[in-house]
C-alpha cells in the first residue's frame, strides 16, 4: 500500500512539472534616458512567436515550459539587440535597455554587424528621414581597404550595384557616377549632398557636382535610388549624401596625418583634429594634393579645406555650423580620336587648357528634440562658388592647335537655401507609425560668360579687352519651393507601407545675349551680331510614391517601391556655345517613373546580400544624336529623344567565408563579395529617325564588380576586378567617333586593383595600392566639351603607398 502511494506522488510530481507554465515578461527602455520603447518587434526562438511592445514598452510571452530561450529584439529606430534567456522553475521578468542608432553616427557605425563589410544600408528612420521600403546603399570608408588618397571611386563605389563610373582623371577631383542609363558626368543625375545639403553648382538649373569631398575625411556615403525623388528632389538617380566624420566624444582632441606619394607625381597630404570639449564639439582637416597626371599636360594643384562646429545647447537642443573651401588648377591635355588613341592613349596635343574651380559653402543646422516621439530640423545652407574653362577646342580634336585666341567660359554661383523636417511617432491603434512632413526653399544665381580669352599658354582667365568677341552673356536667377510628406504606417510587426507626395514650384529665367561671329576662309572677321533674349519658364507639380517591406523573419527585409521623377533642363541646355552641337531651342523637362523591387539582408556578421529588379520608364529624354550639317560636318544636336524603357537585375552578395570555417577565430577574415547588374534599355518612341529600338546611351548591358577581402590580425589586403560591357554616348548608336571623337562606342574593359594594409605601433598604419593592375589602355568617357573634346582616355598602372599616424 506504502508502496503505491509512493508511485503515486511520483507521478503526480513529474506530471505537474511536464505540465508547470512559465512566462517571460519584461519592458525594453532606451538606455540613454531610461524611457519607454514602445511598438518594438520582440521575436522569441527563431522567429517561432512574436509579441509588440505597448506604450509602456512591457511585453510577454506565457505557456512557456523550463528551458533555453532566445529573444531578438528590433526596431527601426535603435539596435537589435539579443539576449539569451534561461527559465527553470519560474517566471522570469526583464529590464531590457537600447541603444539607439544616433548615439553611435558621430563615427563610423563601427557596431554594426553588417559595417564589418564596410557596406550596410539605411535604417527605416534615420537622421530625420524614412528609408522603409527603399533601395538603399551604405559605404563606411573606414573599413575599406582601397586607394583613399586618390578618391580611387571604382574601388570606393564597388559594391553599389550597377553604378557607371567616369574615369578620366586618377586623383578624384571630381566624381562621376551615372547608373541605370544616367548620364555619369560630375554625377549631375543625383541630388547630391554633403551632411544634408546641396554642393552642386545649382540644384536645380546645372546640378554639376565640381566639388567632391575627400574619402579620407568621410565617415559614410548614403545613396538612396530614385525612390529618394519625395524627400531629395525630383532626380531620377536619386540621393548620394556624403556625410563628414565628426569629432570623437571620449577625446579633447585626436589628431590624424597622412602622408601620400605614388605614380605620376602624385602626392596627397590629408591632416585632421577633432575632439570634444564640455558641450562643445569640432572637426577639421586640411587636405592638399598635386600630380602630372598620367598624360603630358596633366598637372594640377589642389586645396581642401573644412570645420565642423557643434553646440550641445541642452539634452534636447544642438545647435551647428559647417565651412567648406575647395579650390584646384587643372591643366587639361584634351581629348583624342579614335585613330589616336589607338595609336598612342597618353599622348596629348593641347597645352593651353586649363579649368580652375573655386568653391565656398557655409551650412548651419538646429536639431531639437521635442520628447520620444517629435524631432524637428533645420538646414540653412549657401554656396558662393565659379568654375572657368580656358583652351583651344575645336571640333577635329587632331587639328594643331594655332595660338589664336582661346575659348573661355566662366560660370559664378551664388545660391542660397533652407530646409526643414519634422519628424512624428504616432499610434494608430496598437501599430506606432511615423510622419515626416517637410518644407524647401532654394534661390539660385548662375552668371555664364563665354568669349575669348588670351593667345598666351599660361592659365589667364580674363577676356581679351575687346567685348565684341563675347559670345554669350547670360544670368541664370532660379526659384524653388517644395513641401514632401511621407509616413509609415507598420500594418502589422512585419509589414509596412509608406505613401509619400511632394509638391514643387519651379520658377527658371534666362536672360541675356548670344553673339556670332563669321568669319572668311582666312579667318578674318567679316561680321559680329548679337541677340538679347529673355526666356522665363514657371511650372508645378505634384509627384507620388509608395514603399513596402515585409521582413518574414529577423534577417529579411522584401522591399518594393513606386516613384514619379522629374528633371528639368539645365542651363547648358538653354545656351552654351560649342562647336561641335547645337541645342534644340524647344526643349522639354524630362518626366517619367521609377520602381524596385527586391530582397536584402539585416544584421549578420557572415553574409550580406541585396537582389533586386528595377523598371524606369523615361520621357523627354534629353540626349544626343550625330547629324551633318550643310557644309557635311559631323555635329551633335542636343534635345527631346523620346521615351526610354530601362529595365534590369541589380545583385550584390558577399561572404566571410572564413569566419564560417573558423568562427572561433576573432583575427581572421576572408571576404568574397560580387557585384553584378545586367539591364536592358531600349527606345520605345522618338521622332527621330533611326532612334526607335536603339540602346539608350550609358548602358552597359553587364556591370560587373567583384574581389577578395583577406585581414590576419593587423594585415588587411583586397583584390578587385571590374568589368563592363560596351556602351553608347548617343541615341542612334553610333560607333565611329570620326574626326571628333565625341561620338561613338565605349569598348568593354576589364581593370584589377590590388590594395593592402598593416597597422604597427598603435599609432601607424602602413597602406600601399596598385591601380590597374595589368596596365590595360581603356577609356570610359567621350566628353562633349571641356576637359575634351573627344576620348579621355583612362590612366594605366599606378602605384600608391600612404602613411597614417593617428593618435
Amino acid at each position: 500500500m506504502k508502496l503505491k502511494v509512493f508511485n503515486s506522488l511520483i507521478f503526480c510530481f513529474f506530471l505537474t512539472s511536464s505540465l508547470a507554465q512559465y512566462k517571460i515578461s519584461g519592458q525594453l527602455l532606451v538606455r540613454k534616458n531610461n524611457s519607454p520603447v514602445a511598438a518594438c518587434t520582440v521575436y522569441l526562438d527563431n522567429d517561432q512567436t512574436t509579441a509588440l511592445t505597448d506604450e509602456n514598452g512591457s511585453f510577454s510571452f506565457s505557456g512557456l515550459k523550463s528551458g533555453v530561450y532566445q529573444l531578438y529584439i528590433t526596431h527601426p529606430e535603435y539596435k537589435i539587440s539579443q539576449q539569451t534567456v534561461k527559465i527553470h522553475d519560474k517566471d522570469i521578468t526583464l529590464n531590457i535597455f537600447l541603444d539607439g542608432y544616433d548615439e553611435v553616427l558621430n563615427e563610423v557605425i563601427v557596431r554594426d554587424k553588417q559595417s564589418d563589410f564596410g557596406f550596410t544600408r539605411m535604417r527605416g528612420v534615420e537622421s530625420m528621414g524614412i528609408y522603409e521600403g527603399k533601395k538603399t546603399e551604405v559605404i563606411l570608408p573606414e573599413k575599406l581597404t582601397v586607394n583613399m588618397a586618390t578618391n580611387n571611386a571604382r574601388q570606393v563605389f564597388a559594391k553599389v550595384a550597377g553604378l557607371n563610373i567616369y574615369e578620366n582623371e586618377g586623383a578624384g577631383l571630381q566624381l562621376g557616377i551615372g547608373g541605370r542609363g544616367l548620364d555619369p558626368n560630375r554625377t549631375a543625375n543625383f541630388n547630391v549632398r554633403q551632411n544634408g545639403y546641396d554642393i552642386s553648382a545649382d540644384a536645380l538649373g546645372y546640378p554639376e557636382s565640381y566639388y567632391t569631398p575627400p574619402v579620407e575625411a568621410l565617415g559614410r556615403i548614403q545613396i538612396v535610388r530614385g525612390a529618394a525623388s519625395l524627400q531629395y528632389g525630383t532626380q531620377f538617380g536619386g540621393l548620394l549624401n556624403f556625410v563628414m566624420k565628426k569629432a570623437p566624444e571620449n577625446k579633447k582632441i585626436e589628431l590624424t596625418a597622412r602622408q601620400s606619394a605614388g605614380s605620376f607625381g602624385f602626392y596627397n597630404g590629408f591632416t585632421s583634429l577633432g575632439g570634444t570639449v564640455g558641450k562643445l564639439s569640432y572637426y577639421t582637416f586640411v587636405q592638399y594634393k598635386k600630380g602630372n597626371g598620367w598624360r603630358p599636360n596633366s598637372h594640377f594643384n589642389n586645396l581642401n579645406a573644412f570645420f565642423d562646429v557643434d553646440y550641445q545647447i541642452s539634452e534636447k537642443t544642438k545647435i551647428g555650423i559647417d565651412y567648406t573651401h575647395m579650390d584646384y588648377l587643372a591643366q587639361q591635355p584634351g581629348g583624342l580620336s579614335d585613330a589616336m588613341f589607338a595609336a598612342d592613349p597618353r599622348q596629348s596635343n593641347r597645352e593651353r587648357n586649363w579649368f580652375n574651380v573655386n568653391w565656398n559653402m557655409l551650412a548651419l543646422h538646429f536639431d531639437h528634440h521635442f520628447n520620444e516621439k517629435n524631432d524637428f530640423n533645420l538646414r540653412v545652407f549657401s554656396l558662393l562658388a565659379n568654375r572657368y574653362s580656358l583652351g583651344f577646342r575645336p571640333n577635329r580634336v587632331a587639328t594643331i592647335d594655332d595660338n589664336s585666341e582661346r575659348d573661355l567660359i566662366k560660370g559664378d554661383f551664388l545660391n542660397w537655401g533652407a530646409e526643414a523636417r519634422y519628424l512624428k511617432r504616432y499610434y494608430l491603434g496598437k501599430m506606432l507609425s511615423v510622419l515626416l512632413v517637410g518644407n524647401r526653399y532654394y534661390h539660385g544665381y548662375n552668371h555664364s560668360v563665354q568669349g575669348s580669352g588670351s593667345k598666351g599658354k599660361d592659365a589667364d582667365f580674363n577676356f581679351i579687352a575687346d567685348e565684341r568677341f563675347i559670345t554669350h552673356d547670360y544670368e541664370f536667377p532660379n526659384r524653388n519651393s517644395s513641401l514632401f510628406l511621407e509616413n509609415i504606417f507598420y500594418v502589422h510587426d512585419k509589414f509596412s507601407i509608406t505613401p509619400g507626395i511632394r509638391y514643387e514650384y519651379i520658377f527658371t529665367t534666362a536672360e541675356g545675349y548670344y553673339g556670332t561671329i563669321s568669319r572668311d576662309l582666312a579667318g578674318n572677321i567679316i561680321n559680329i551680331t548679337k541677340t538679347n533674349e529673355r526666356r522665363t519658364n514657371e511650372r508645378q507639380f505634384v509627384l507620388g510614391g509608395l514603399g513596402l517591406s515585409y521582413k518574414p523573419g529577423t534577417q529579411t527585409d522584401i522591399y518594393a517601391n513606386l516613384s514619379q521623377n522629374y528633371r528639368s533642363i539645365t542651363f547648358s541646355d538653354m545656351r552654351i556655345s560649342n562647336p561641335s552641337s547645337v541645342i534644340d531651342p524647344n526643349m522639354k523637362d524630362e518626366k517619367g517613373q521609377s520602381a524596385d523591387i527586391g530582397i536584402r539582408s539585416t544584421q549578420t556578421t557572415l553574409y550580406n546580400f541585396d537582389i533586386s529588379t528595377f523598371y524606369l520608364n523615361y520621357n523627354n529624354r534629353i540626349g544626343e544624336v550625330q547629324f551633318y550639317d550643310e557644309s557635311n560636318r559631323v555635329l551633335r544636336k542636343r534635345g527631346n529623344i523620346g521615351r526610354a524603357v530601362i529595365m534590369g537585375i541589380e545583385s550584390y552578395a558577399e561572404a566571410d567565408f572564413l569566419k564560417m570555417l573558423y568562427p572561433k577565430s576573432d583575427d581572421l577574415s576572408g571576404v568574397i563579395f560580387i557585384n553584378f547588374a545586367y539591364i536592358h534599355s531600349k527606345y520605345k518612341e522618338s521622332e527621330i529617325a533611326g532612334v526607335v529600338g536603339k540602346q539608350v546611351e550609358f548602358v552597359p548591358a553587364t556591370n560587373l564588380k567583384t574581389g577578395l577581402r583577406i585581414s590576419y590580425k593587423r594585415w588587411k589586403g583586397s583584390y578587385q576586378l571590374s568589368h563592363l560591357s560596351e556602351q553608347f554616348t548617343e541615341a542612334t548608336n553610333a560607333t565611329d567617333g570620326g574626326l571628333t571623337g565625341v561620338v561613338g562606342r565605349i569598348p568593354a574593359y576589364t581593370i584589377m586593383d590590388v590594395s593592402l594594409s598593416y597597422d604597427f605601433k598603435k599609432y601607424f598604419r602602413l597602406e600601399a595600392s596598385v591601380n590597374n593592375l595589368a596596365n590595360r589602355m581603356y577609356f570610359t568617357r567621350r566628353a562633349t566639351g571641356y576637359p575634351g573634346p573627344g576620348i579621355l582616355p583612362s590612366d594605366g598602372r599606378g602605384f600608391y603607398a600612404s602613411l597614417q599616424f593617428k593618435i
